[in-house]
């Protein structure tokens, strides 16, 4: 085999460090990105934040307008002492301490005797923030359990019950578990059945009532026994509650009014009792924590058109120290001046590469808010389908860089605050040959849905039918995928008498 020597030109990416950096840069959060330039200012020593300078005509103004002030108050002095001197000199001169106070009684003591100058007690509507709570429901119930007279017996019981309540209240395990896993433990004395049972309903009326139910019938049942006897239609109400919660749950009202013989008014008497009760107590005490999000951009309507702009407040500025960047001209070391090269270096890029991240979203935003003017004017029903390519091709630049931009970047809208991930929707074809976005089919659908008579709510084929009707033809299928990703009901659960 014969060896030789040859020249070829090509072209090849290469994914240098800087590059690199940027990409990663432009896939990241808000509070990520926040966070990314925290420790980049902490491990860099030639970045370092903005701050607000003022100007030298703002300094002199500053300074002319204290200069004048000290003129104002000399002069003032000058001419006659004010009232409020004269009276704070006459008290300091008439206020000495008693020579009678014991020398054995503290100072706090002493004022303590001082007469009382609060002007009454605090109005109650004016009560003191102490913070949200931030109590878990085994908590409040392990509180409630702790005020509550229980025999030591009871109590390890009581306890027992309380630990195997989940997030939601409900009680996870059976009376016969609950006393095969305390007896296990209890070498002293058995416990019977019925004693868990009575301590159970006793936990059971703890506050929220209902809490510890082993069902939703349970649940309902110990609270509507709280209920007054001369309630109206509370007998019927027990009556559906403990025969007949499968046609309830199912909405069968045609089935139960012919099995309680009940008629259309009194069930709806009977639904409105149902309807006051709580399914869920244990959501009165578990609150989920709120999720904030900062926005990276912000759409407004400035003389009949639509601007764009970044928010200034979601990431620092920040940018290089000249003073030590300067230093790498008179260090005499050579270590010392290739140290603050390289950091001023790496300083450079990563400022850069932010500002290259906010340009291209900037520019992505741009194009997406022209595409969907309809959106800010009009509300998701006029939704345009558009996709990542769409976009691509409009800014001239890659699938995957689009992808990147619009991930996890929020934009704050007159109609709220919206992932951009949002303004992209697949097509449905129409009979006119045009097409529709399926955020603006969902709009369409949820549009529907919550102007449906109660009574008789719109199946999926009556919603296809309809949309049909506008010139959109969807399968009902697709009306179904659309509505469970609404998480709205099928129909025969939307059905209700009140």
């Amino acid at each position: 085999m014969r060896q030789s020597l040859q020249l070829r030109m090509g072209q090849q990416l290469t994914m240098t460090p800087q590059l690199q950096q940027a990409i990663r840069l432009l896939q990241l959060s808000t509070l990520d990105l926040q966070q990314e330039i925290q420790e980049a200012l902490d491990s860099n020593p030639l970045l370092e934040l903005e701050e607000h300078e003022y100007s030298e005509d703002t300094a002199g103004k500053n300074e002319q307008k204290q200069d004048n002030d000290d003129l104002t108050v000399s002069a003032s002095a000058d001419d006659k002492p004010s009232e409020y001197e004269q009276e704070s000199s006459e008290a300091l001169s008439k206020e000495t301490l008693s020579d009678e106070m014991a020398m054995d009684v503290t100072w706090d003591e002493y004022m303590s005797a001082a007469p009382n100058t609060s002007s009454g007690p605090m109005p109650e509507d004016e009560s003191i923030y102490q913070g949200a709570s931030t109590e878990t429901l085994h908590e409040y119930l392990m509180w409630q359990l702790q005020l509550t007279p229980f025999s030591p017996t009871d109590e390890a019981i009581a306890i027992a019950i309380v630990e195997a309540v989940d997030d939601s209240g409900i009680l996870t395990l059976s009376c016969e578990d609950l006393v095969e896993s305390l007896n296990q433990g209890n070498s002293e004395e058995e416990i019977e059945l019925d004693e868990v049972q009575a301590v159970l309903k006793r936990i059971q009326l703890f506050d929220p009532v209902g809490i510890a139910a082993r069902s939703l019938q349970e649940c309902l049942c110990i609270q509507l026994n709280q209920f007054d006897l001369a309630t109206p239609w509370i007998a019927e109400t027990k009556m559906i509650l403990t025969d007949h919660i499968d046609l309830l749950a199912s909405r069968d009202y045609r089935t139960l009014m012919k099995k309680t013989k009940l008629k259309e008014e009194d069930l709806k008497e009977v639904m409105t009792l149902i309807h006051s009760l709580n399914p869920k107590p244990a959501d009165t005490i578990v609150r989920e924590e709120s999720e904030y999000v900062i926005p990276d951009v912000s759409v407004k309507k400035i003389k009949g058109r639509w601007v764009v702009e970044l928010n200034p407040d979601s990431m620092p500025k920040i940018r290089v120290n000249s003073q030590y960047a300067a230093m790498s001209r008179s260090v005499k070391s050579s270590t010392d001046s290739q140290f603050i090269r390289s950091h001023l270096q790496e300083a450079k890029w990563f400022i850069k590469s932010l500002e290259s991240r906010n340009d291209t979203l900037l520019k992505v935003t741009n194009c997406i808010v022209k595409q969907q003017q309809g959106f800010f004017e009009h509300g998701p029903e006029a939704m345009r389908p558009m996709v990542l390519n769409d976009v691509a091709e409009m800014v001239e630049m890659h699938e995957s860089t689009i992808s990147r931009v619009t991930t996890q970047k929020y934009m704050h809208t007159p109609r709220g605050i919206f992932e951009l991930k949002y303004f992209f929707s697949s097509h449905v074809s129409t009979e006119n040959g045009g097409e529709c976005s399926s955020t603006a089919i969902r709009a369409l659908i949820r549009k529907l849905i919550s102007a449906e008579n109660s009574a008789k709510p719109l199946s999926d084929s009556k919603i296809a039918d309809i949309l049909a009707e506008q010139g959109i033809k969807v399968a009902r299928r697709t009306i179904a995928k659309y509505r469970e990703s609404l998480a709205i009901p099928p129909s025969n659960q939307r059905k209700s008498l009140i």
